[in-house]
C-alpha cells in the first residue's frame, strides 16, 4: 500500500526529520486557516501531530489547554477512572450557542428516546431545532495508537478553523463528542514498551524491539480485557462509565476508531456480513451515507480503503454494534497500524505514523460532516427506531420475559440490574401474578418487549440470534476447501444461558403490580434467626456465598463445608453449605457475619442447635475445613494474556480474593510450598511444556504430589494431558476420519508411492486432507454439560450448565479408576444450546468431559477443557471454578 502525502500549501504544513515529499511538508488538511488563539499540539506538547505517540497525561493536558482557550465551545467531562486510576474524559465541542444549551440538548434526546411520552408532533418540534450528537471514540485497544493523536487533531481543527464552511456546518448542526482514549492503561503500557526499545532513529524493521511488544502487549486494559468485547457484559470501569455517559446523550452516530495489521489499508462501513437481524433497515442504509462520504475524501486525497469485508457487527458486545441497539448508527474504522513511528509493509513501503493519524483525522471530519448534512434525517431515524421497536414488541410472539424466583436468585438479580443499566426497563413483581398458564411469586422480574429497547432485549435474551443461511453455506464451502471461515467472533451470547438464569417467555403482557428496578447488581444479604448460639450457615451455590467465603477466610474466620446435603432443624441445606461454628471463631463473629452478609449479598441462617436429622453432621468426615488458600497463577509467556487477566479479574474483583501472578520462567525452579493452588490459564505457541522444560515439569509434579492443586483452563489441559507430563490420565483427540485413508507408515519420506485408482470423489476428498489433523476450530458456541451431583466439585452447581466452546480441543473421558468426569457434554442431539457449530464437532464433542478431577499423591489435578472465565461473562460457571480453588485445596492433603 502506498499512501500519497498532500504536498499542498497550508498553514498546517509541518516539517519532519523523515522526508515525506519534495518540500518535506506534510499536510493533514489542505487550505485551512487556523485561529492562533487556539493552542496547537506543538505549542502544548512540543512536537507536531504524528511526530510522537502521545502519553495519556499529555492527551489530558492538551484537551485541558483547548478547554481553557475556548471555554464557550468545549467542555471536558470525566466519566470514569481506570484500575490504575487514570482519568477517562470526553470533550463536547460545538458552537457557542449549542454549547450554552448542552443540558437542554441532552433533555431533548431523552425525550426523543421515549415515544410513549413524546408524540410525533412533539418529536417534530424537537427535531426542527435539535443539534444531532456525533460520538467519536478512539483507542479502545491501547496498542492501536494513531486514533488518539487523531482525536487531538480533530478537536483542534474543529475549534481553530476559520472561514471553513464544513466546520461551520458541523458546529451549527451537531454536537461532537470526542472520547480521545478509551484505554489509557493499555496505551501507556504500549508507549512505555516502545520508548524503552527506541533508538537513534525510528526503525521500520518489524524484527526490531520497538515493534516487538513484550507480554502482555498494550491491547488490553489493566486486567487484560479486550474492552471491545465488554460492552454488554459491563465488567470493566471504563466500559461502565462510557455506556452510562452515552445513554445520557444518545448520539445518532458512533464511531469506534481502531487499527488493523500493518499490511492493510483502511476500512470503513458498510460492515461485512453476517448482519444482526435485530438491526433496523434504516441503520444499514445510513451506513452507505458515511461510507460514500469517507470514500469521496479518500478518492480526493488518493488513499486506499476497503469496505464490506472482515469486520462485521453481528456480536452485540463491540463498540461498533452496542450503540446500534439504542438507535445509533454505529461503525468501526480500521487503519493499518505503524505500531510505532514507521513500519515496513510487505511491499517495501514505509508506513509513517503521521499517515495513520491523518487518515483517522480525515474520517473523523467526514463522519461529523455526514451527520451535519443529514441532521434531521438521523434524528428522525433515531425517533422512528424507538417507535418501531415498541410497535414490533407489541406484535411479536414474545411479549414478555419473566425471571421467576429461583435457586440462584443472586444471578437473576444481577441480570436484572445489568439490563437496567443499559436502557432496559426491568420490573419487579410486588405480588404474585399469573402469565401464560404459570404462577409467579412476588419478587419475580418482568421484562416487557413493548419498549424502546426491544431490539437490544431480543438480542441479549433470545436463545438464538440467527445468521443468514447463505453466509453459513459459504462458511461450510470454505471449510471443505480448507479455507479459513469468515466468522469473526462468537456466535452465541444469550445472557440467560451464560448466567444460568431460568428465564420464561410469554406471548402476552401479564397483569399485576410491578415496580421498576434500579441498576444494582448485588442486593444486600440478610442474617435470619438473629444471633446464633451454635453456628451460622451460608447456603452454597451463588456468587454472594462465594464472596462471603472469600471475605471470611481473609478475615481469619474458621469455615467448614458439608460435601453432602443435610437437614438441620427441619431445614434442608444443599451440599457445599458453609458452616461457621461460634466456638471456633472470635467473639466478634456475630458482627463480622452481619457485615459480610450485607456487603457480599449472601443470605445467612443462624442456628442454635447442630443436630442433623438427615445427612452428615457438622463434625462428619464429609465436612471439610477450609484453609485460606494462597493462589498462584502462571503469568507471562506462553500464557494467553486474555485468559490470565480475565481469570485474575474474576477471582480478585468478582470474588474478593487475591491472586499471585508468577512468571512462567520462575515456575521452572520456584519453591511453590507457600501456595496451595496453581492456575494454568490458556496458553499460546509451544505452551507450558517447552517453557517449563523437564526440570519445571518435575518441579510441578512434585509440588502436586505433596498436596498442591493445579487447575488448567481450556487448552492448558493439553499440557497436563501430554504423555511426557501425564498429570492427567486423558488425551486430546484428533479429528474423527469419516473415510478410511490408505497410507504407508513412511509415505511422506518416500520419493514415490504405489499408485491407486480413485473411483469416487470421496476418495479424492479423503486424500487431500491431513491424516492426523484436529477438529476444525469453532468460533464460539454455547453447549450443555451435565454435572455429576455426587462429587464435591459440583457442590452448589446446577445439574446442567452452559459452556462456551471455542477452538478444536476435545478430550477422552477419564476412567473411573483414575478420576472423575465431574461435568461432561451432553449427547449429540441435545448438546447445542446456542450458536453455530460444525456438525463433526457436535458429534465428536458429545459425552466428552468438560471438568475432570484426578488425585495425584496428596494433591489434586482439576482440568476445565474449555475456558470458564472467558470475558468474565460465564457467570453460570463461576461456582464450579471457585469450588476447584477453595474446595479443591480443602480436599487436598498436604502436610500441615
Amino acid at each position: 500500500m502506498h499512501l500519497r502525502s498532500l504536498c499542498l500549501t497550508s498553514l498546517l504544513a509541518i516539517t519532519f526529520s523523515l522526508p515525506l515529499c519534495a518540500q518535506d511538508d506534510f499536510l493533514f488538511w489542505p487550505d485551512t486557516n487556523y485561529d492562533p488563539a487556539i493552542p496547537t499540539v506543538l505549542q502544548v506538547l512540543g512536537y507536531q501531530p504524528g511526530d510522537r505517540i502521545t502519553w495519556h497525561r499529555d492527551v489530558i493536558r492538551y484537551f485541558q489547554a483547548l478547554a481553557e482557550a475556548a471555554p464557550d465551545r468545549v467542555e471536558l467531562i470525566e466519566y470514569a477512572r481506570t484500575w490504575q486510576n487514570r482519568e477517562l474524559i470526553y470533550a463536547v465541542i460545538s458552537n457557542a450557542q449549542n454549547s450554552a444549551n448542552l443540558e437542554q440538548a441532552k433533555a431533548n434526546m431523552q425525550a426523543l428516546a421515549d415515544p410513549r411520552v413524546t408524540d410525533e408532533d412533539a418529536a417534530n418540534a424537537i427535531i426542527a431545532q435539535q443539534p444531532a450528537v456525533t460520538w467519536l471514540s478512539y483507542g479502545v485497544h491501547g496498542n492501536e495508537i494513531s486514533s488518539t493523536d487523531a482525536a487531538m487533531l480533530t478537536a483542534y481543527h474543529l475549534l481553530a478553523s476559520q472561514g471553513d464552511d464544513q466546520v461551520d456546518s458541523i458546529l451549527q448542526n451537531t454536537i461532537v463528542v470526542i472520547d480521545p482514549m478509551q484505554n489509557p492503561d493499555g496505551r501507556d503500557r504500549f508507549i512505555h514498551n516502545y520508548v524503552t526499545a527506541e533508538g537513534l532513529v525510528p526503525d521500520s524493521d518489524r524484527l526490531s524491539a520497538e515493534h516487538d511488544e513484550p507480554w502482555p502487549g498494550g491491547r488490553t486494559n489493566h486486567y487484560l480485557f479486550d474492552m471491545n468485547r465488554d460492552w454488554f457484559i459491563q465488567t470493566q470501569p471504563e466500559t461502565q462509565g462510557r455506556t452510562e455517559a452515552m445513554l445520557q446523550w444518545y448520539p445518532v452516530a458512533y464511531v469506534d476508531a481502531h487499527e488493523m495489521g500493518s499490511d492493510g489499508t483502511y476500512f470503513f462501513a458498510p460492515e461485512a456480513i453476517p448482519y444482526n437481524p435485530h438491526l433496523a433497515e434504516a441503520q444499514r442504509a445510513s451506513l452507505q451515507l458515511f461510507g460514500r462520504n469517507n470514500a469521496r475524501y479518500f478518492d480526493m486525497f488518493g488513499f486506499d480503503y476497503f469496505t464490506r469485508e472482515v469486520y462485521d457487527a453481528f456480536y452485540p458486545g463491540y463498540g461498533a454494534s452496542w450503540p446500534s441497539y439504542f438507535g445509533s448508527i454505529a461503525m468501526t474504522y480500521e487503519q493499518a497500524s505503524a505500531r510505532g513511528l514507521v513500519v515496513r509493509q510487505y511491499d517495501g513501503n514505509d508506513l509513517h505514523y503521521r499517515y495513520t493519524v491523518r487518515n483517522h483525522f480525515v474520517t473523523s471530519l467526514s463522519t461529523a460532516e455526514t451527520v451535519a448534512a443529514n441532521r434531521e434525517k438521523f434524528l428522525r431515524d433515531f425517533y422512528e427506531y424507538r417507535v418501531s421497536a415498541i410497535e414490533e414488541g407489541e406484535k411479536e410472539d414474545i411479549r414478555a420475559y419473566i425471571l421467576p424466583l429461583q435457586q440462584d436468585q443472586a444471578a437473576a438479580n444481577k441480570m436484572a440490574g445489568l439490563l437496567s443499566r443499559q436502557d432496559v426497563e426491568v420490573q419487579r413483581a410486588l405480588s404474585s401474578f399469573n402469565a401464560c398458564g404459570e404462577s409467579y411469586a412476588a419478587g419475580s422480574y418482568l421484562i416487557r418487549s413493548d419498549q424502546p429497547a426491544k431490539r437490544f432485549i431480543r438480542t441479549l435474551m433470545d436463545v438464538e440470534v440467527n445468521m443468514e443461511e447463505d453466509f453459513l453455506g459459504e462458511q461450510e464451502r470454505r471449510r471443505a476447501r480448507n479455507l479459513p471461515d469468515e466468522i469473526y467472533d462468537v456466535t452465541a451470547w444469550s445472557l440467560p444461558l451464560m448466567m444460568n438464569v431460568d428465564t420464561h417467555t410469554c406471548g402476552r403482557i401479564p397483569n399485576g403490580d410491578f415496580e421498576l428496578v434500579g441498576s444494582e447488581l448485588v442486593q444486600p444479604g440478610t442474617v435470619a434467626g438473629g444471633r446464633a448460639a451454635v453456628s451460622y450457615l451460608v447456603p452454597w451455590g451463588s456468587a454472594p456465598a462465594v464472596r462471603f467465603l472469600a471475605r471470611a477466610l481473609r478475615e481469619g474466620l474458621t469455615v467448614k463445608s458439608n460435601d453432602k446435603t443435610f437437614t438441620n432443624l427441619g431445614n434442608q441445606y444443599a451440599a457445599g453449605t458453609l458452616i461457621l461454628d461460634i466456638a471456633d471463631n472470635p467473639a466478634s463473629i456475630h458482627e463480622i457475619v452481619s457485615t459480610l452478609a450485607n456487603e457480599t449479598g449472601a443470605n445467612v441462617v443462624a442456628v442454635d442447635d447442630s443436630w442433623v436429622t438427615d445427612g452428615p453432621s457438622f463434625g462428619s468426615a464429609n465436612v471439610a475445613r477450609f484453609n485460606a488458600p494462597k493462589i498462584a497463577m502462571a503469568w507471562d509467556e506462553p500464557t494467553l494474556a486474555y485468559s490470565a487477566g480475565n481469570t485474575r479479574f474474576v477471582i480478585e474483583r468478582q470474588f474478593d480474593f487475591p491472586v499471585t501472578p508468577i512468571r512462567v520462567d520462575n515456575l521452572r525452579s520456584a519453591n511453590l510450598n507457600r501456595y496451595q493452588v496453581l492456575i494454568l490459564p490458556l496458553m499460546s505457541g509451544a505452551g507450558y511444556k517447552l517453557a517449563l522444560g523437564e526440570p519445571g515439569i518435575e518441579n510441578l509434579k512434585d509440588w502436586v504430589s505433596r498436596g498442591g492443586v493445579v487447575i488448567s483452563l481450556g487448552n492448558a489441559t493439553r499440557f497436563l494431558a501430554d504423555p511426557d507430563v501425564d498429570l492427567l490420565s486423558v488425551r486430546r483427540e484428533r479429528a474423527v476420519l469419516e473415510t478410511e485413508v490408505e497410507a504407508t507408515e513412511n509415505e511422506e519420506e518416500e520419493a514415490a508411492v504405489d499408485g491407486q485408482y480413485l473411483t469416487e470423489l470421496e476418495q479424492y476428498e479423503a486424500q487431500i486432507h491431513a491424516l492426523e489433523n484436529y477438529p476444525d476450530p469453532v468460533a464460539g458456541v454455547l453447549v450443555r454439560a451435565d454435572v455429576d451431583q455426587e462429587h464435591w466439585l459440583s457442590a452448589g452447581v446446577a445439574p446442567v450448565v452452559n459452556v462456551l466452546v471455542r477452538g478444536s480441543d476435545v478430550y477422552t473421558p477419564i476412567r473411573l479408576s483414575d478420576g472423575f468426569n465431574v461435568a461432561r457434554f451432553q449427547g449429540p442431539d441435545d448438546l447445542l444450546a446456542s450458536g453455530y457449530i460444525w456438525d463433526e464437532n457436535r458429534r465428536q464433542l458429545a459425552y466428552k468431559p468438560f471438568v475432570i478431577s484426578q488425585v495425584r499423591g496428596a494433591g489434586q489435578v482439576i482440568a476445565f477443557t474449555q475456558d470458564p472465565t472467558v470475558r468474565a461473562y460465564l457467570d453460570g460457571l463461576n461456582v464450579l471454578l471457585m469450588n476447584a480453588i477453595f474446595r479443591g485445596s480443602a480436599h487436598a492433603r498436604p502436610a500441615r
